[in-house]
């Protein structure tokens, strides 16, 4: 099974899927000031392209959706994000995903791309896909993620300890910050995102 992929567009950041095509720009992209991207997994312009590799067989083994984020009004390339970790029903419907691998370069993490990329990859899994639940984790110290993560509407569920594997340098596991999201929940969350996209759009 490969989760279903299109183009995903917005007003502001366009999801295309990931390609081999992506690689020089994304090298472009990763290349600049590092200290933002802190609890984030974001490769360097050297591993770019095993990244990329890495993430196509992801995607063609059926565990990732990968995306290039590009920018609506430059066509920038401007950060990876993803629909990943499918879970099926013994009749083979994919009933829940998780949103992940995700960064923005510095430019882009203040304004309205993070949230509308949220809205594009949400409509899709819910609308298009049709699972019940969708997934969000961060490391459980990122409180800037968390916050974001929490303020368009998903349920923290728990901290899930030494579960995931680290960004942070020189350590191997990480406690995660899990949210959720499930379907008779969407609509709030849509109306959410929404006026959060007007609302950074409009600054």
């Amino acid at each position: 099974m490969v989760l279903e992929q299109t183009v995903l567009a917005g007003s502001v950041v366009r999801l295309e899927p990931l390609g081999l095509e992506h690689v020089p720009a994304m090298m472009e992209a990763v290349d600049v000031d590092r200290e933002s991207f802190g609890w984030t997994v974001v490769p360097t312009p050297e591993s770019v392209e095993a990244y990329v590799g890495m993430q196509l067989a992801r995607r063609d083994s059926g565990q990732m959706a990968p995306y290039a984020q590009i920018e609506v009004a430059t066509g920038d390339l401007i950060g990876h994000t993803s629909l990943w970790d499918p879970r099926t029903l013994l009749s083979g419907r994919v009933y829940a995903v998780e949103i992940g691998h995700t960064w923005l370069v510095p430019r882009a993490q203040a304004g309205a791309y993070n949230s509308e990329s949220k809205l594009l990859l949400l409509t899709h899994a819910f609308e298009s896909l049709g699972v019940d639940r969708v997934d969000l984790k961060t490391d459980a110290r990122n409180a800037r993620s968390r916050a974001a993560i929490a303020a368009i509407g998903a349920s923290l569920e728990g901290v899930l300890r030494r579960a995931h594997t680290s960004a942070v340098p020189g350590e191997e596991l990480r406690d995660s910050a899990m949210f959720s999201i499930v379907a008779d929940e969407w609509p709030d969350v849509r109306k959410r995102l929404e006026a959060r996209v007007e609302a950074k759009r409009a600054r």
